[in-house]
């Protein structure tokens, strides 16, 4: 709100997958946004701004083989996020252009209908908007803004991929532009999720009017005006609309719509056939049914049925840090506690304790931890035929995090583990000291045996490269999830 900028993390996000949460997720949280690697170079978005673009045209298409006037007569947006008055004006165009009519359908169901009603709800709507274009209706407004205490409203994303979906099986996605007007979204992975799935624009009215409240509590910098936050929101999301569209090459709003470039981690193909076609989804999982409950679960924390006392604010789930009754995290304080112990005081049994409190987490939060070795097959063999761990450790190696990003003192410490283990530490690409290839006083060994080279950077000389026992060099630097340099 008062810089204009995304909020960064730089220790990764080691809660638990939405799959296996313990507290309903929004559905956002299901998906997983691909990315290029060296086959499609990424794109730059800041240093390459000038082929970068959010401005899209929305509305019908007509026959793109026939050259018709009518065909130039769409509604061009600069970026897909709107604010509530470009919104209002959207829906009031047909005053002044009688021809491009807009309708507002409704994405909430009654409460007392239950998991049942979800489902039911989703087909209201698909037949509403079919209908909308027999009528010649040109936009379609998705809203959600009827929620209340009897009314419980479909995940926009739902709603979104289900419409989308529908009108492509039934070839009727070009007549008309599909709005969503969403309490849901707020985070540039929410708007993303929502492009990618069929939708033309995206209006979060509770993201906008929770900033608004912001600003008239005073809890925002001094001299920052309501349009001046709204304008600082809509720019840090574009920015991260733009971040996101260039780790898979893509320049252009237009190619990221509606392309799908997502995988779905633990939703039902029940689910995946019906809003979100032709999205792999590996492992199955949540049905609409659960889906249902998350959806009633959630409301019901909006809206109590009983009058219990309210504590003020919103809860604090625990998403990003780790908080007591939150989520659970791979990394959580009394793990981290149990590991200082045994460092500091040479402490066996907290060791152990710190093993077992990082085993448990792994099964809580990873698909990994959820492998179990079937015993009762397995068949033994004579120990002679085992291979020797002194074998099995040459193949290990560290990741490839430069000195840069961890320090000094844990990239050498890696380094001489993994010389005393017999396994290969890597340098990343930030390079590596030359002092560090004479071996130390006690006879331990700093050098990395795996170098890297990123585009001849930091340090590329002869001396490193034939200093390593193996090469790495990376062919599309940037075409990764994380944000090297920031």
């Amino acid at each position: 709100m008062n810089d204009g900028k995304e909020a960064l993390g730089s220790m990764g996000n080691d809660n638990a997958l939405a799959c296996l949460a313990k507290q309903p997720r929004l559905i956002y949280e299901y998906f997983r946004q691909l990315f290029a690697q060296v086959t499609n170079p990424p794109i730059d978005p800041i240093r390459e701004e000038i082929v970068m673009s959010l401005e899209c045209y929305v509305g019908p298409e007509g026959n793109i083989l026939a050259m018709n006037p009518e065909q130039c007569r769409r509604l061009a947006l600069p970026t897909p996020i709107l604010s509530l008055n470009e919104l209002a004006a959207i829906k009031d165009i047909e005053s002044h252009y009688p021809d491009w009519r807009v309708t507002t359908i409704d994405i909430t169901y009654p409460k007392s209908e239950g998991t049942a009603g979800y489902v039911k709800a989703l087909e209201r709507i698909c037949s509403e908007v079919s209908s909308a274009i027999e009528h010649g209706f040109k936009i379609v407004v998705l809203s959600d803004k009827a929620t209340g205490h009897n009314r419980v409203s479909l995940s926009s994303l739902i709603a979104i991929g289900g419409v989308h979906h529908h009108l492509v099986r039934n070839k009727q996605r070009s007549r008309l532009a599909l709005f969503i007007e969403t309490a849901e979204a707020r985070e540039v992975h929410h708007f993303c999720v929502l492009l990618g799935y069929g939708a033309d624009a995206i209006c979060p009215y509770l993201a906008i009017e929770a900033m608004l409240k912001c600003h008239r509590e005073g809890a925002v910098h001094e001299g920052v005006t309501p349009e001046k936050i709204i304008y600082n929101y809509r720019k840090a999301v574009n920015n991260g609309i733009l971040k996101v569209m260039s780790k898979m090459g893509i320049s252009t709003l237009q190619s990221y719509k509606g392309a799908q470039i997502f995988e779905a981690l633990g939703v039902d193909d029940t689910v995946i056939s019906r809003c979100f076609a032709g999205t792999a989804s590996r492992i199955k999982g949540v049905t609409f049914e659960i889906f249902a409950l998350d959806a009633l679960d959630l409301h019901e924390q909006a809206y109590p049925t009983r009058n219990d006392v309210q504590r003020a604010g919103l809860p604090e789930a625990g998403e990003y840090h780790w908080r007591d009754g939150g989520e659970p995290h791979i990394a959580d304080p009394t793990g981290i506690a149990h590991l200082q112990d045994a460092v500091r005081a040479k402490n066996q049994s907290s060791y152990d304790a710190y093993s077992r409190n990082a085993h448990d987490a792994i099964k809580n939060c990873t698909l990994r931890g959820l492998l179990e070795f079937d015993f009762d097959k397995a068949k033994s063999i004579p120990v002679e035929q085992v291979e020797p761990w002194t074998n099995i450790v040459k193949r290990f190696v560290t990741g490839a995090m430069s000195y840069g990003s961890i320090s000094m003192e844990a990239h050498s410490s890696l380094a001489i583990a993994m010389n005393r283990l017999g396994g290969k530490s890597n340098t990343g690409e930030g390079g590596e000291d030359p002092e560090r290839s004479h071996k130390k006083e006690n006879g331990d060994s700093m050098r990395s045996a795996i170098k890297q080279v990123a585009s001849g950077r930091f340090g590329v000389t002869s001396f490193y490269l034939s200093d390593s026992d193996e090469l790495q060099i990376k062919m599309a630097q940037g075409a990764k999830p994380g944000e090297g340099g920031e």
